[in-house]
């Protein structure tokens, strides 16, 4: 979902950009005009996060799942890795970095279908691994990395995805952040990636392709060839957003409120339960079943003919899942917190 505002000011702008005739969609890459656009969205997602000079940001495509293999291609020095696996997207990133060297799963939360975090305060991190890697919230099963795990002194690789500009957060503990952008900032085709300059190597293996190697892009301003300039253009109206709505601390007042809404309905019901340990919770995704396979299905069906969509959840965790991204108005938490009571009264 995003913000209205946005999509208004992008439907003003749809034929003519500012006078320039054109619109976003049809302006060459290397014009003054979309110069200042991809500079402007580096700077207010720079002032957003308060990310420090001595960290890149990164345009790039792709989305997520190409930094899968990217980020081993390019941090794995030594060749080693560990990785935490608390759902579907850090197994994938996982198996992906096996390719390229050796990968140590030293925490995982499979046991229990990835309903929980695992303590992450002593790790049986490896000596010579490169990073550590982590999902900080997963989409899929709704948990959420309330404290970073002690990497002890080793750089830690963080996939932010679905809480992107969701919440402050300390850049400088981390190496490398990245995330796609289609769920909390923009359009599909777009992933943005917050690395460390020294971590950018000069040196990779030499299969790694050019247009994977994050020198590439660094030494290019994002522009080593034709970024996909009409999602970085949204995602820099969506920066703005928030800078005039209270950033990024206003932000996480308003996440957290609106997830309390569902989580006490779903504390205090007869017939919904959440699926996620509580301490775990995401404020994001938040999935929940009633126990009864059948009923399920009838809810996704009822509440899409009242204009509740997307609320199926994932096959592997099944029931419903409500995605509250930032853009999520607080009305849109409480229809549908509504309607689930009217369905817990004739069903229940």
């Amino acid at each position: 979902m995003l913000p209205e505002p946005v999509l208004q000011e992008a439907a003003r702008e749809m034929l003519d950009y500012r006078g320039t005739g054109m619109s976003v969609m049809e302006m060459s890459h290397r014009s003054k005009a979309y110069q200042a656009i991809i500079d402007t969205a580096e700077a207010d997602l720079r002032d957003l996060m308060q990310i420090p000079q001595n960290y890149e940001v990164l345009f790039l495509q792709g989305g997520a799942s190409q930094q899968f293999a990217m980020i081993p291609m390019n941090l794995m020095k030594n060749g080693v890795a560990d990785y935490i696996v608390t759902g579907q997207w850090a197994k994938k990133a996982c198996q992906e970095a096996k390719k390229y060297g050796t990968v140590n799963v030293i925490a995982s939360s499979e046991d229990k279908n990835f309903s929980y975090i695992p303590d992450c305060r002593d790790l049986p991190v490896t000596p010579e691994a490169d990073y550590v890697y982590i999902c900080e919230n997963n989409t899929i099963y709704g948990t959420k990395f309330k404290e970073l795990p002690n990497t002890k002194g080793k750089v830690l690789v963080s996939d932010v995805s679905s809480c992107f500009l969701s919440e402050p957060v300390d850049v400088t503990r981390y190496g490398l952040l990245y995330g796609g952008v289609q769920k909390n900032i923009g359009p599909a085709g777009v992933v943005i990636v917050i690395i460390r300059e020294d971590l950018i190597p000069q040196e990779v293996p030499p299969f790694t392709p050019t247009m994977l190697r994050y020198s590439t892009h660094s030494e290019n301003g994002s522009m080593y060839n034709t970024p996909p300039t009409y999602g970085i253009y949204i995602c820099g109206k969506v920066f703005q957003w928030l800078k005039q709505t209270g950033g990024l601390e206003a932000m996480a007042k308003r996440n957290q409120e609106k997830a309390s809404i569902l989580y006490d309905f779903l504390d205090n019901s007869k017939l919904f339960r959440g699926t996620v340990r509580k301490a775990d919770r995401s404020l994001m995704n938040v999935p929940f079943v009633t126990g009864n396979q059948e009923l399920d299905a009838r809810f996704v069906k009822e509440a899409e003919a009242a204009g509740l969509v997307n609320l199926k959840g994932h096959r592997s965790v099944g029931g419903m899942r409500a995605s509250i991204y930032n853009a999520m108005p607080k009305e849109g938490v409480e229809a549908l917190v509504s309607f689930m009571k009217a369905f817990e009264l004739k069903n229940g």
